[in-house]
């Protein structure tokens, strides 16, 4: 019997029960559903590069899918996100009949919520027992002192996390004041002077721009550096079990230094 379901845009999503067969276009997502239902996936993207082991079919990328391939393998659903994949994508699949549930996360909070219904609701596998411990490590409050702070995720040219993100939203409760939040632009792009203006404390990721040792401190004279997992500051799945202290342990090496 066909069920309807609304995904987190409110797009109906018709399926089939049960789901058996899942293509993930959203690396998050596919660690998520591969640490908790690893039987399921029969497609992924080239970008999907966690558990390591993963060995399932690629196809292509999150921006470029194999919409022809995907629909010959025939999942049940696809699952994408709204920042990470393409309207257009997500037409062309429901277009050949492929259910597709998209994803809307820009907050911790909405990450929880997302999360919750794609395995209670969608996947009909119950709240995996990851999230649960991902929900206490983060149910400390912020640092009372917060610290004016840049991300960069792109350099040539610079550009920064901002307003309305999920990035945004774990630095806040990291303690971190991101002194671009107040730009239009959720990813804003700053010249080198606006890049360090007002800055303490620089956090380089290494995704989705490769920041090192040796390619992106030397921008930041005379301003504290964190060089960080960029898993643990970009990705909801798993990750967020552990993310906060190893992410606050990098932070707090960033002063002691």
């Amino acid at each position: 019997m066909a069920a309807e379901l609304f995904d987190d845009l409110g797009a109906p999503v018709p399926l089939r029960r049960p789901v058996r067969r899942v293509v993930s276009l959203v690396p998050s997502l596919t660690e998520a559903i591969a640490v908790t239902r690893p039987d399921l996936l029969v497609g992924v993207t080239d970008w999907c590069t966690h558990p390591r082991d993963l060995a399932v079919e690629r196809v292509r990328g999150t921006k470029n899918p194999n919409v022809r391939r995907i629909g010959a393998i025939a999942p049940d659903v696809v699952v994408c996100n709204q920042e990470e994949n393409r309207r257009i994508d997500v037409e062309r699949l429901r277009d050949m009949g492929i259910p597709v549930w998209v994803t809307r996360i820009r907050t911790l909070e909405e990450a929880f919520s997302s999360l919750e219904r794609l395995f209670a609701r969608l996947l009909d596998t119950g709240v995996p027992e990851w999230l649960e411990r991902a929900r206490a490590e983060w149910s400390a409050p912020p640092p009372e002192s917060l610290c004016d702070a840049v991300i960069p995720v792109w350099r040539d040219p610079w550009m920064v996390v901002g307003r309305d993100t999920f990035t945004g939203d774990l630095a806040r409760r990291l303690g971190l004041r991101l002194v671009h939040a107040d730009r239009p632009e959720r990813y804003p792009t700053v010249s080198e002077r606006e890049l360090t203006a007002g800055v303490e404390l620089a956090v380089l990721p290494d995704e989705p721009y490769v920041f090192t040792e040796t390619d992106g401190p030397e921008a930041f004279p005379g301003i504290r550096v964190a060089l960080v997992e960029g898993r643990a500051l970009t990705w909801y799945g798993p990750s967020l079990a552990t993310a906060r202290q190893r992410l606050d342990e990098r932070l707090a090496q960033a002063f002691r230094i």
